[in-house]
């Protein structure tokens, strides 16, 4: 085989090789997501500074009222009635006393809510730092809605509500599933030409999810131990001998080739490696086994977020301004076993997102970070014995050091099943499902205006923003709601 005569380098010579590198179980780059991650740029945002914006999906559908518990004796009479009290799903009153949220700012009609026991550390960082803060019923919506427009069949929904992929896509995209765009690539793509290193613009330690995917920002994709090597670049590993892994690597990084579809193959390869050299290099300085990396529980989600704050450390050598992280948790389909279950989960979000913020805080970086949570959606306030069902809208907690903490935003939705004409059930639209008063466009859109879009770019990223503005139904829909100091 001659690497070095491009006249030689046919069809079938590339078919041949390919063949030939399969079979040696080494892993080149065929779906890495990096064909078109050149110095690309869109929109220049000239950014001076550094931020970060961090999601971490909930999959699964986290039951929101579990989460973020109605506290005061009035509505959590209601919320321990309709979960059947201490034999069903509901937490009693006095296990949330520790976990009490202490809002800088009173709730309209004395409502109080407290945290899951199992989130200390978050109520901390809302009580005490002030740096945590709530967004009550959120979820999917084309345009505002009462109860009355849910049940018109003309009126614009999002497509197959309560399905967990659709509104996994949704959250992420806007579109159910099959999209190809999400919004935090699409933030990732207006700030490529302020990168020193567009390919690291949006980056998940989690695996594939459209939520980086944008125009022309792709998500780089690496574990919680680093970035991923592919094997003949570094070591002999598998071959017998270090000639044979040189002769792999001049094959898989020739990029002189006359043949488009090897020479393009191989410059895909190329970069990989580069980037998997300058991700591998960039980490080399914070070590994760000593301060300020070392305060992490030893969890799935908290080793994610410790690669990212290892990352936002190491934000000069990688060379960006603006960065876009995914990070995510699994099992909260909780059909079944909710108080057994939730707990954990409950503990590892709380403590993996306290430790993460406290790490920022010690890097000096704080202000410059913020980190939200996701879910598919939120779930039914009935019990279906142990568990709850699929719902729609959910409560959700932002974090950071510019976030203005210690407060509810949006609307506190009645403790009901939702199942009359009351007007007190406008936001419920059976079994205690949540009809959302607060979209994820106007979310993401909030945070996207605090990482430095503008207005009209806005609008180009989440499409049905629009539509929200003024008022509908008694309920404020601003394109900012207010997170940031």
């Amino acid at each position: 085989m001659n690497f070095h005569r491009p006249d030689l380098h046919t069809r079938r010579a590339f078919l041949s090789r390919a063949t030939q590198l399969a079979a040696t179980g080494t892993a080149l780059p065929w779906a890495l997501n990096l064909a078109a991650l050149g110095e690309a740029a869109a929109f220049n945002t000239a950014a001076p500074d550094y931020k970060a914006l961090v999601c971490v999906f909930l999959y699964g559908g986290n039951d929101y009222a579990n989460t973020v518990v109605t506290y005061d004796a009035a509505s959590h009479d209601l919320y321990n009635t309709v979960r059947g009290g201490s034999a069903g799903i509901a937490l009693a009153r006095d296990s949330l006393t520790a976990t009490r949220l202490n809002p800088v700012a009173a709730l309209p009609g004395g409502r109080e809510y407290a945290l899951h026991p199992s989130m200390a550390g978050l109520a901390r960082v809302f009580n005490t730092n002030r740096r945590a803060a709530v967004q009550l019923n959120v979820g999917p919506l084309v345009r505002p809605m009462t109860r009355a427009d849910y049940t018109s069949p003309s009126f614009p929904k999002p497509a197959r509500l309560f399905s967990h992929n659709d509104q996994q896509s949704t959250w992420q995209s806007a579109v159910a599933e099959r999209s190809t765009k999400g919004w935090g690539g699409k933030l990732g793509d207006l700030a490529l030409s302020a990168q020193g290193n567009s390919l690291f613009t949006c980056m998940s330690v989690t695996g594939n999810a459209v939520f980086l995917s944008g125009n022309n920002a792709l998500q780089y994709q690496l574990g919680t131990g680093g970035a991923v090597r592919i094997a003949p670049a570094k070591s002999t590993g598998n071959y017998v001998t270090a000639a044979v892994r040189d002769a792999v690597h001049e094959l898989i990084s020739n990029t002189g080739s006359s043949h488009r579809m090897e020479r393009a193959y191989n410059e895909v390869t190329v970069r990989s490696m580069g980037a998997e050299t300058t991700i591998t290099a960039a980490l080399s300085s914070s070590n994760p086994d000593i301060a300020p990396f070392n305060g992490f529980p030893n969890t799935g989600l908290a080793n994610q977020l410790k690669m990212v704050a290892r990352l936002i450390a190491a934000r000069g050598d990688i060379g960006c301004k603006r960065q876009v992280f995914l990070v995510s948790l699994g099992g909260f389909d909780l059909h079944d076993n909710l108080i057994a279950n939730q707990p954990g989960l409950m503990s590892q979000v709380s403590d993996a997102m306290t430790a993460f913020y406290d790490t920022t805080v010690t890097l000096g970086i704080a202000d410059r970070v913020t980190a939200f949570t996701a879910s598919d959606f939120g779930r039914t306030l009935s019990s279906n014995g142990d568990g709850s069902d699929h719902g729609w809208g959910g409560h959700h907690f932002i974090v950071g050091g510019a976030v203005d903490g210690g407060r509810f935003f949006g609307y506190a939705p009645p403790v009901s099943v939702g199942n009359t004409s009351a007007p007190e059930d406008q936001w419920h639209v059976g079994q205690g499902r949540l009809l959302p008063s607060t979209s994820v466009d106007q979310l993401g859109a909030t945070l996207g205006k605090w990482f430095g879009a503008s207005d009209t770019e806005l609008n180009g990223v989440f499409t049905t923003l629009p539509n929200f503005g003024g008022s509908h139904a008694g309920t404020n829909y601003p394109r900012d709601l207010g997170y940031f100091v």
